[in-house]
């Protein structure tokens, strides 16, 4: 039985599982909203104690002072993403971090102005490059280069990807891509495809959203120029909880570099001297505008706490045992189901993480609606390409709380699904 086994199965009861007509449900969503750790509410409601005995002064005085709440989750958070702690910071949302990063890294000029990224990108993502784009005097559809996968296939080859990035060369200013694929679930080469955007001459970004707290990251020895995140996902910091920011730090010291300028991103020595003309902290703190959005950073905290008592690697590890289960099981339903089911997901655990996404040849929609109203929670989502598909069924098995015995439900309740047993 791997659930005995499991070097992690104490975890699962570290978070509150919903629950469906009474009992616990299946959930497969930590890739769109994580599960709430039981110890939120403790580090929520340190600060509302604080809010309330102190108001102001908690600032600076009690258990975490909120002048320097940004400091304390450096140390996990960049050991999640693979970088120094003065490289990371939390703040603000996913794309408002997008947009304050690339005033900075996208800094077309002359021939040099286009950007490089995956066709069927999250939408988020795309609206941010069109209208950066468009700030700088250009139209998406020149200056957008989308790589979509070869026909028939529905990930992006890494060859493809380096080709691309050769081809338009000297006229790629910069290279945004997903860590992780939303849709397809897809992990691409963050280190390959940083070397192919450097060579061309091109500042390389990631975003993180799918695959901070799912897969190993490696940013700054990647060299990684900058990469933005949610800690909504595998991360479990809350809806729409504070996000993150990574600037490497061969570009953090570097004051010239244009930037979108507030008072939290000021030195915090003089931050109170309310002085003109910005000085900005080093590192990453320096693209900081307002001050830290405490409740959700304490929120964060409390997140970061059960990584601290994991670590990525023991998750990975788990993770890539868990995943390669629910494909077993997928296979041999598939050789017993007159309804295939197609795993876009790649079949290389290297290249994905937790998530796999599921094309049924028919009648898709109706199959997640019956495995909702059983008490699963996946989710669907629309086709992204044109693939003759009407969308997939999206299921994460999340190592700090699923299980493997989760993982055999699901697949025995789509199997009911499939054959109108239920």
């Amino acid at each position: 039985d791997q659930d005995k086994k499991d070097p992690l199965k104490a975890t699962r009861e570290q978070f509150y599982i919903p629950k469906i007509s009474g009992k616990d449900a299946l959930y497969f969503t930590g890739n769109s909203l994580g599960l709430q750790p039981k110890i939120t509410k403790t580090y929520v409601e340190d600060e509302l104690t604080a809010w309330q005995e102190l108001g102001v002064e908690g600032h600076f005085e009690g258990k975490r002072p909120w002048f320097h709440y940004h400091k304390y989750s450096k140390e996990v958070m960049s050991s999640i993403v693979g970088a120094q702690p003065s490289e990371v910071v939390a703040m603000n949302s996913l794309t408002t971090n997008l947009h304050l990063l690339m005033v900075s890294f996208y800094r077309p000029s002359g021939k040099r102005y286009k950007i490089i990224t995956e066709a069927g990108a999250f939408p988020s993502d795309q609206y941010a490059l069109e209208s950066q784009v468009r700030l700088n005097g250009f139209e998406p559809n020149d200056a957008i280069v989308e790589i979509a996968p070869r026909p028939g296939e529905a990930t992006l080859r890494t060859e493809d990807i380096i080709e691309a990035i050769a081809y338009h060369g000297n006229s790629v200013a910069l290279v945004m891509m997903s860590g992780v694929q939303y849709y397809t679930g897809q992990f691409f080469n963050i280190k390959t495809i940083t070397e192919a955007g450097h060579q061309a001459g091109a500042i390389v970004g990631f975003d993180l959203a799918h695959a901070a707290g799912n897969v190993l990251l490696n940013l700054h020895n990647d060299e990684v120029d900058f990469a933005v995140w949610c800690t909504y996902k595998y991360m479990n910091a809350g809806p729409g909880s504070i996000a993150g920011a990574f600037v490497h730090e061969k570009h953090g010291n570097n004051r010239n570099l244009p930037r979108f300028a507030g008072w939290w991103g000021h030195n915090e020595e003089e931050r109170f001297q309310m002085k003109k003309g910005f000085n900005p902290m080093p590192g990453a703190d320096g693209w900081q505008l307002s001050n830290v959005n405490v409740l959700t950073s304490a929120a964060l905290l409390a997140a970061l706490d059960v990584f601290a008592s994991v670590g990525m690697n023991a998750l990975r590890e788990k993770s890539l045992s868990l995943t390669g289960y629910f494909e077993f099981l997928i296979n041999e339903l598939n050789q017993k189901s007159d309804i295939a089911i197609r795993i876009i997901t790649p079949a290389e655990p290297e290249q994905r993480g937790c998530q796999l996404s599921l094309v049924l040849a028919e009648d898709g929609r109706h199959i997640f609606d019956t495995l909702t109203k059983a008490g699963v929670i996946v989710d669907w989502r629309e086709t992204n390409l044109d693939e003759g598909q009407e969308g997939i069924i999206r299921a994460a098995p999340t190592p700090l709380y699923n299980t493997f015995t989760d993982v055999f439900r699901l697949v025995e309740t789509l199997e009911q699904a499939i054959t109108l047993k239920l």
